[in-house]
């Protein structure tokens, strides 16, 4: 089949085009524009890989140019994975989070309406639509209250809607994805734990002489998953009938504090004498407390379930920000 993955130089795009090259399948990236910025890939994507994506220029929020992507080639699927995706950024810049974010997505679904309606979308949501809702400790399902706690989560909640209203009408075919908290190589350093990591490596390898390990909120709780076994599950979803119209949970098993992640990063790092010290510059005043998951849905219709370990995903983020450190 032929795949279009927007947001291929993002975090999870890469290890989607990985997955998809792996099985076969042509795979074909959206980037906003030609500057070379698609070799950036290649810190997950290999050689012999990146050579069979073929790269489709276009700004998602140019409508006429998005217009003609479709009407110039055809695909099965599209992964709708690009977006502003950063929590604390959306509070800075709303107005650009809601111009990426909603304005880019309905350009693609009302683009694939008026010139491939055979072409299936998978919208990749999240569970920021969620908000608090979850905050009593249960698992939170796919029917539960759509209530967003920050200007990111509004913009997604809105496509979600948005999807979900094209697909029971008939518009549109193809599922929703609400992936819960994630992390692993190629994740920014600007989110959490990937920016412990980010930090941990710096000291590591010198290029921080102080013991300080600034951090944000470690109260939290979230159920962290590996990025390779949610692009596994959206890959598992495309590939059955039973997907069609739903929204759907991707979830790990067991919610732990943000303080868990931190510390074993640090232990993964080998360093002694760290100092943990909370940041203003990374405590978020407007936070999720407590999330975790109901993926039955996902589970009874592809058979998935997570098997990369917590322990093996923090120690690849680990070793890829030393990577990134000591190559420059």
């Amino acid at each position: 089949m032929k795949y279009l993955i927007t947001g291929i130089t993002g975090f999870a795009g890469p290890h989607l085009a990985n997955l998809l090259v792996q099985e076969g399948h042509d795979v074909f990236g959206l980037i906003r524009c030609s500057n070379g910025r698609e070799t950036d890939i290649l810190d997950i994507v290999s050689q012999e890989s990146f050579n069979k994506i073929k790269f489709i220029y276009c700004d998602l929020r140019d409508e006429k140019r998005i217009g003609d992507v479709f009407k110039n080639n055809k695909f099965d699927w599209v992964a709708h994975l690009a977006a502003q995706s950063h929590p604390p950024t959306s509070f800075v810049d709303p107005m650009g989070t809601f111009q990426d974010n909603i304005i880019g997505s309905s350009n693609i679904i009302n683009s694939v309406t008026r010139y491939q309606p055979n072409c299936k979308i998978f919208f990749c949501s999240t569970s920021e639509v969620y908000g608090n809702v979850g905050m009593d400790g249960r698992k939170i399902k796919e029917n539960d209250l759509i209530s967003p706690a920050n200007p990111y989560g509004v913009s997604k909640a809105s496509v979600d809607l948005y999807m979900q209203e094209r697909m029971k009408n008939g518009f549109v075919s193809g599922f929703i994805t609400r992936s819960f908290s994630h992390t692993g190589p190629r994740r920014g350093k600007n989110f959490s734990i990937s920016s412990d990591a980010y930090r941990l490596a710096l000291i590591k390898h010198g290029a921080n002489d102080s013991k300080i390990l600034d951090v944000g909120n470690l109260e939290t709780t979230r159920v962290v998953l590996d990025v390779r076994d949610v692009v596994n599950a959206y890959y598992k979803l495309t590939i059955t009938d039973k997907s069609n119209g739903r929204a759907f949970n991707i979830c790990g098993d067991e919610p732990r504090k943000m303080s868990v992640f931190t510390d074993k990063l640090i232990e993964i790092s080998g360093l002694q004498g760290i100092e943990k010290k909370i940041s203003p510059d990374l405590f978020r005043k407007h936070d999720i407390f407590y999330q975790h998951g109901d993926t039955s849905a996902l589970k009874e219709i592809t058979g998935w379930s997570p098997v990369i370990s917590i322990n093996e995903t923090l120690k690849d983020l680990f070793e890829y920000w030393e990577r990134k450190i000591t190559n420059g």
